[in-house]
């Protein structure tokens, strides 16, 4: 089996943090504190770019809130986070990185990069 990737939002997923979040997307996203929704997700769905990728990257994703991450993995980072599951966790790409870029193309290049290293 490929090496899983797990992608973790900066956001809970109790209903009130998600209808704040949606608040704050719309109404302020310069300060929106997750990059990583910002550049995948539209408003209410993800990005069509974003789907393709997705289907074509050729590893399991699986996708987490932080609070459900850390429920099932029992491990806490800086959100937004990347990371590679290969019967360990390790980070692909961190906080400041993902916070570093800029659109829905280079975040897709940047994995694609990241997982040939690591791999």
């Amino acid at each position: 089996m490929p090496t899983s990737l797990i992608f973790v939002y900066s956001t809970d997923s109790r209903p009130v943090s998600g209808l704040l979040d949606l608040g704050h997307k719309t109404l302020s996203p310069s300060t929106y504190q997750c990059s990583l929704c910002e550049l995948t997700q539209d408003t209410l769905a993800d990005k069509e770019q974003w789907r393709e990728f997705r289907k074509s990257i050729g590893h399991p994703m699986e996708f987490f809130h932080r609070d459900e991450f850390e429920r099932k993995y029992d491990f806490s980072t800086d959100y937004p986070v990347i990371l590679l599951n290969d019967n360990k966790i390790e980070v692909l790409l961190n906080k400041e990185q993902i916070d570093a870029i800029t659109s829905l193309n280079d975040l897709i290049e940047t994995v694609r990069q990241a997982i040939v290293k690591k791999t």
